[in-house]
């Protein structure tokens, strides 16, 4: 277990690097774009299931 931490330390140490503060933000932002766009996707097919849902029901019922 602790040969296991140890490599892992080191591997993190001197084989990842990390993003500048300028890559960062501009991955921030694809990253909040689309998550943006796939709430309002989901929120739109939701909408469209409960519509097509209460027509069914309604119909039924009538």
């Amino acid at each position: 277990m602790f040969t296991y931490i140890k490599e892992s330390i080191d591997e993190l140490r001197n084989n990842v690097t990390l993003p500048t503060r300028a890559e960062s933000s501009n991955l921030m932002v694809i990253v909040a774009v689309f998550s943006i766009i796939f709430a309002l996707a989901t929120w739109g097919v939701d909408s469209l299931f409960g519509k097509l849902i209460q027509l069914y029901f309604n119909n039924i019922i009538n």
